[in-house]
Parts: C-alpha cells; structure tokens; sequence
C-alpha cells in the first residue's frame, strides 16, 4: 500500500460534542493536520450565548484555528461571520449537518434544497469576511436532488477558497456507501481544492478513495471517535510519516487498547489544563456539567468495541464526576493492556 497515493492534508471532521478543544489538540498530536470546532449556531453566537462560544474557543497549538457555523438566516451567519474576525484563521459554513434539529429550520443541509439562498448566503459571508471562507456540503437533499456538482461552481465563483463534500445525500444521513465517484466529479469541475468526506475509515478506504476522487484532502469524523490514533495510523501505513507513535507499535488487541489508554490519558491531561486556564483568564467559573459531559462521552468512545467494554460501559452511567470517569476509564484500559501482554508471554 505504501507509495501508492500522494500525501494530502487529512482534517478532523466537526462533530458536536466530540471535537471539544481538548479532543483536536489530542488529533493534532495524532497526525491531524486541519481541526475544526464543533458545529456552532449562528444564532446562538448572536445572541452572545456563552455555551456556544465555549465550543468556539481555541489555543495556539491548533493554529490555524477554523470555526465552523450553521444557519438559515442570512443576517445571523453574515453577523457570526464578522463577529469571528478576530480570532478565526478561516470560517467554515455547514451546509453538510442532516440533523432533525438542524434541517427543520432550514439550515444545515436542508439549504441544499434552497440553492439561491445558499449561494447568496456565502456570498454575503465572504463580502465581509477579512479571513478565507470555505464550505461543507452534501450531495444534495436526496436522490432525485443532486446539486453539489451545480453548487459547487456557483460557491466557488463568490469566493469559496476550499469546499469540503461528504459523499450521502440529506436524506440518507449516515446510510448507505459514500459516492466518491461523485465527488470526484466536483474535483474535475473546480479550481479550488475539494477535500473528500465519508467512509474513510483506515488507509486502505483513504487509498481508494483518492485513487477516485483526485480530492486536495481527506476528512475523517465517525471513524475518529474514541480513535484520534487514526491519523497517524493511516500516515504510517502510507509511508507518509516515519515518526513512532507514543503508544505500543504492537498488533492486535494489546496495540488498541494501548493506543487508546495513551490517547484517553492524554485527553484528560490536555482538557484539565485547559480547564486550569479556563479558570485563571475568566472570572466565570467554568460549569462542572460540561466537563463532566465532555468527558462521559470520550469515556464510551474510547472503550467502545474492546473486550468487556459492553459491562464496562453499563457502570459508566453512574459515573457522571470528571475525576472519577478518569479514573475508571484508566483502569480498563490498563487491564486489557494487562491482560494482553500476560497472555503475550504465555503463548
């Protein structure tokens, strides 16, 4: 497999409530190359919600820093859009999430259908905006609406710089098998880089689908829950870095439990330092419930699939403080790594 493909930049997808900052500093050190915030509401940025603008916040370690927003109001994305000026590198507009929550009020994907407004939407956004927009979009709302070829000439035309395209449309969500052959069509038709999303899941499916797509990059979101590691896995099985991992180089079970219990110890150390200068910048008290929420949801992605982890997951629930899912997370990992060298050393 190796030298089969050339080197591309490879983004960590936004995903709510997985890519928290702690979470992409962790994939920067993982071989991510691009990180991009957590999906934000427009409207909520606005109205100066806090919650929302902690999903925003950002260290030097991430440089450059990408927030990515969503909306169906022209005024509210233009306004977020000037609002992030000064802290943002690049913006990014979501025109991808097919999310109930989002679609229903005509944001996200759900614009795929409307593409006037969205093409005016962007436009309005880039007019203001002293930073690189770029975009991230479907195939279109559904089988017999395919618009993403159409779109993405007319975003590139008002200033897109980059255009990200998850290969499923609205309506199948996350169903089905991504269309690289699709994407790979918008690759043809633009000169802006495209970067390739959905079913990239190792460096075999990255392989193929560049051999397909010809994209300028690759986006990983699912397949990086709980497995941040896969970025570097992916550049060391192409030969795209040498550099050894911090975890076990081992195979098997011993290598994936390594590997986790490496990344789980680094996320807390990097979410409790962050959390320490959270405290020291703001006279705010940062709310312990969101701590603990980021936290319980790692908790079960970083031991999801492992041996025992089904029973192990049940106790979690009943583990809400930050300080103890830490801990137990730890132990199970530390058990199966255990487990697996002893029985290395047997065989």
């Amino acid at each position: 497999m190796a030298g089969e493909v050339e080197q591309v930049p490879l983004f960590l997808a936004p995903m709510a409530g997985v890519t928290d900052l702690a979470f992409r500093l962790l994939a920067r050190e993982c071989g991510a190359d691009f990180t991009i915030s957590e999906f934000t509401a427009a409207a909520a940025l606005t109205r100066q919600d806090s919650k929302s603008w902690h999903k925003l916040e950002s260290d030097p370690r991430e440089t450059p820093f990408i927030p990515q927003i969503f909306g169906g109001k022209v005024e509210e994305m233009v306004q977020s859009c000037e609002l992030l000026q000064d802290v943002a590198d690049l913006i990014d507009l979501n025109f991808g999430c097919p999310a109930p929550k989002v679609t229903r009020h005509c944001a996200g994907a759900a614009l795929m259908g409307r593409p006037d407004e969205l093409v005016g939407m962007v436009e309005k956004c880039v007019e203001v905006s002293k930073v690189p927009i770029t975009v991230k979009m479907r195939l279109g709302t559904g089988t017999e609406r395919i618009n993403a070829l159409e779109l993405a000439k007319r975003v590139q035309d008002v200033g897109v710089e980059r255009i990200c395209v998850h290969g499923r449309t609205l309506r199948q969500r996350y169903s089905g098998v991504a269309d690289w052959q699709a994407i790979a069509e918008i690759v043809d038709a633009v000169d802006i880089p495209v970067v390739a999303n959905g079913d990239i899941v190792d460096a075999a499916s990255a392989t193929k689908c560049l051999q397909i797509t010809g994209a300028a990059g690759l986006m990983i979101g699912r397949s990086a829950i709980g497995r941040p590691t896969i970025f570097q896995q992916i550049k060391s099985q192409l030969d795209w870095d040498s550099s050894p991992p911090p975890w076990s180089p081992t195979s098997s079970i011993e290598n994936q439990a390594s590997a986790r219990l490496w990344a789980w110890r680094r996320y807390v150390n990097l979410d409790d330092e962050l959390n320490e200068l959270r405290q020291k910048s703001s006279s705010e008290e940062v709310e312990a419930h969101l701590l603990s929420k980021n936290r319980l949801r790692h908790a079960f992605a970083f031991t999801k699939e492992l041996p025992g982890s089904k029973a192990f997951r049940t106790e979690l629930h009943s583990n809400r403080g930050a300080m103890q899912l830490s801990t137990s997370v730890e132990a199970f990992l530390v058990e199966l790594v255990t487990a697996s060298k002893n029985q290395t050393q047997q065989d």
